[in-house]
């Protein structure tokens, strides 16, 4: 994930409190104002005359950063750098920032070679598109592929530990997390967002599954959902495949009774448990939600395809059936 940083030089109070708001990573001030952003948020505050920077005008400047950067400095490339430059850095070391002075140079620079620079400082005159840039760079967490499986089997399972995870994030409909028995197949939850007569929604929780399921995470990876806890970053999906992350807040493990949906996607076959209430959703192919209780073999819903095999969350090369 990328790091964001502002270069509030010279500094104004009104820009680093915006910054801060905006929920950047770290603040770079004049030596000597390091105190005054303390006093206003626990942040890295990093001092500007400690900083190397660098600009990039011929092969000696690359020649100049890729060796600051082997001796473990903090090298910064000075706006104006040009991406072919950046890649052959990039080649030799991933600890790079460069300046930014719009949110498309933000854009730029975190897809150079795929993985992007590990540091953006944005630039004063950026200071205006700072929300954007923290919120597409460092919470998105780009597009899944999602499929379309066909619901097979929907029936009641007893009694079951399911997971509520409840996220300090307000979600929208067609949004929430991927669930499923496998790794290899997980259905698309939708969180809380729909009204009915019997509950307020609340869109900041997703009624995950049973306490064994798996839930696709940020980075790549995956964790049972009883793993989950307070302070844990979830990923969040869309139905058009977008995604972003959010926190938790708490979980809430509770005994409930408990639906059985198995699905097919493509000759593959996936299931989950999901609590048997109406407030419980998945969703369909147009991105609206469906409540389990309304649901029945022949429905299509959101679901994501991958390959088994996973060792603590992290994806391995084994021969595996779950």
């Amino acid at each position: 994930m990328t790091n964001v940083f502002f270069y509030a030089v010279p500094y104004d109070k009104g820009h680093v409190t915006l910054a801060l708001e905006s929920g950047v990573d770290g603040i770079i001030v004049e030596l000597g104002r390091e105190e005054s952003v303390r006093a206003l948020s626990k942040i890295p505050v990093l001092s500007a005359e400690d900083q190397c920077f660098v600009h990039l005008a011929g092969k000696p400047d690359e020649e100049v950063a890729v060796h600051l950067l082997s001796q473990g400095k903090r090298v910064i490339l000075k706006e104006g750098w040009e991406i072919i430059p950046v890649e052959n850095i990039l080649a030799q070391s991933d600890n790079l920032a460069v300046e930014v002075d719009s949110l498309d140079r933000a854009r730029l620079a975190a897809g150079i070679l795929e993985r992007g620079v590990k540091t953006l400082v944005v630039l004063p005159q950026a200071v205006g598109d700072l929300k954007s840039i923290v919120r597409e760079l460092k919470l998105s967490q780009g597009v899944l592929d999602l499929g379309t499986a066909n619901i097979t089997t929907v029936r009641p399972a007893g009694l079951g530990h399911r997971v509520c995870v409840d996220t300090m994030s307000r979600l929208q409909s067609g949004q929430g997390m991927l669930v499923g028995n496998s790794s290899a197949f997980t259905f698309l939850i939708n969180a809380e967002t729909e009204s009915n007569p019997y509950v307020a929604p609340r869109p900041f929780r997703i009624n995950a599954g049973a306490v064994h399921a798996y839930t696709a995470m940020p980075g790549d990876k995956t964790s049972y959902l009883d793993e989950l806890d307070t302070g844990s970053e979830v990923l969040i999906v869309a139905a058009d495949g977008s995604t972003t992350l959010a926190t938790v807040g708490r979980c809430k493990v509770e005994v409930r009774p408990m639906l059985l949906i198995e699905a097919e996607c493509g000759g593959r076959r996936g299931s989950i448990f999901l609590q048997n209430a109406e407030t419980i959703r998945l969703v369909r192919p147009d991105g609206c939600p469906v409540s389990v209780v309304d649901l029945h073999p022949g429905d299509a819903v959101l679901c994501r395809m991958d390959q088994a095999g996973r060792h603590f969350g992290m994806r391995i090369t084994e021969d595996i059936k779950e």
